[in-house]
């Protein structure tokens, strides 16, 4: 299993960031989630926060290193859609999706880093989409704010790399949710055709390459950007 370690995830109340922290659990570390509301998987710690708001999350990590100490492995994974061509995009479309998706992330990445640094030791794993590079109609504000955390990662590694601490990007294409199963079929299958493996992945097998990322094997990787997409983005 390797070394335990200290994780918190954001938005892990849902979705790709609770699969992600089952996986932690299963694994044998100290979770904790934050969420705006409902509650992360049995076993984990859910602290109130908002990704938007600086101060929440401060009181949420403060909250998560009373109890199991400084944070080790961040995953930054809370995000948000506002989906609609560019014409019909509001300004507040735009920057309400980069104020969780990418701002979000630098909160939750600064914060999390001053640990981080004393223990000369990190993982910081930022969820992004295949979107962010492969990119899709409809969604200008996501995918700029998913595309943005490949240059936050890659920056991140040249400033803190020295100090045991890597930064990666996790790419998902279609995972299997709430989201996509409210999809029409006819859409479905549209889309599963466009993907060479055929098929939606399930929410773990966007786990486990975190875990792994987070994990003693993988401290020589870091700024790279890891698809979990069967195919469909490669090559971008």
């Amino acid at each position: 299993m390797g070394t335990e370690r200290n994780v918190l995830v954001t938005g892990g109340n849902r979705g790709i960031g609770r699969a992600i922290a089952e996986e932690f659990l299963a694994a044998g570390h100290r979770v904790a989630v934050t969420a705006r509301s409902g509650e992360g998987p049995a076993g984990a710690l859910t602290v109130r926060a908002d990704v938007t708001d600086a101060a929440s999350l401060d009181a949420a990590f403060t909250a998560v290193e009373a109890e199991y100490g400084p944070v080790e492995v961040v995953v930054a994974n809370a995000g948000i859609t506002r989906d609609t061509l560019l014409l019909r995009m509001s300004e507040d479309d735009f920057t309400e999706v980069i104020d969780t998706n990418l701002t979000g992330a630098f909160r939750t990445v600064k914060r999390a880093s001053k640990g981080m640094l004393k223990a000369r030791f990190g993982r910081i794993i930022l969820i992004s989409s295949v979107v962010g590079l492969y990119g899709s109609a409809g969604q200008v504000n996501y995918s700029a704010s998913k595309a943005a955390l490949v240059g936050m990662a890659r920056s991140l590694t040249r400033e803190l790399g020295g100090r045991g601490i890597t930064a990666n990007v996790v790419a998902p294409g279609f995972i299997e949710t709430d989201m996509t199963a409210a999809l029409p079929d006819e859409q479905q299958a549209q889309y599963k055709a466009s993907i060479p493996a055929g098929r939606f992945a399930s929410p773990s097998e966007v786990a486990r390459v975190v875990t792994w990322i987070a994990g003693d094997d993988a401290g020589y990787i870091s700024g790279a950007v890891i698809p979990v997409d069967g195919g469909l983005g490669m090559g971008h």
